[in-house]
């Protein structure tokens, strides 16, 4: 493996600065995300006793707002991206990654719905998304909390299929996958 210059723009070598930037910044609060919810589900811990558990509606709505900048920008890069190879193995690089992408905008989208539809107002990081209201709105509440939770999770088996996937990428087809997410190019 060697260094490379890195670019901001992703480029067929390697993915770009702020690709990474990106990614690795969605993959941490992602992860935090996770860890306040298995605080909450499996431990009982409520965002009254806890500002970690309590963080997760701002955070997610960081990510929210992490994930358009990045299918923005992935959009923005289209033409430059390092390949997924070819066939099969491309149709299926494609349509995993567009899956995540389509199940981290839905996930909080459909948080922020339930929200909105509560009523209850909603300031992540002290900046007003949306006022108190005395009527909530009955089908957004029932519709985030159908989807959000249990969405959540199947993107939880999403996200340990895309770490598996960079370990067979890794050690059984050796094609440098990691090393372009990390900055580095593969030798070949």
């Amino acid at each position: 493996m060697t260094q490379t210059t890195l670019s901001l723009k992703d480029t067929p070598q390697a993915y770009g600065k702020i690709t990474r930037a990106l990614h690795w910044s969605i993959a941490a609060l992602v992860a935090w995300q996770f860890m306040t919810m298995i605080l909450k589900v499996f431990f009982g811990v409520s965002p009254r006793e806890s500002a970690i558990v309590g963080s997760h509606g701002p955070v997610g709505t960081a990510v929210f707002v992490l994930v358009v900048i990045r299918v923005i920008w992935s959009v923005m890069n289209a033409g430059r991206r390092p390949d997924h190879g070819a066939g099969l193995k491309r149709v299926a690089v494609k349509a995993g990654h567009g899956i995540l992408y389509l199940v981290m905008l839905i996930v909080p989208l459909a948080a922020l719905l339930r929200a909105f539809g509560s009523g209850r107002g909603f300031s992540p990081f002290g900046f007003q998304l949306f006022p108190t209201r005395e009527t909530p709105i009955a089908w957004m509440v029932d519709f985030g909390n159908a989807v959000h939770g249990e969405l959540g999770w199947v993107f939880g088996v999403l996200l340990l299929g895309h770490i598996v996937m960079v370990g067979v990428h890794e050690a059984m087809w050796k094609d440098g996958t990691m090393a372009r997410m990390a900055g580095r190019r593969a030798l070949r």
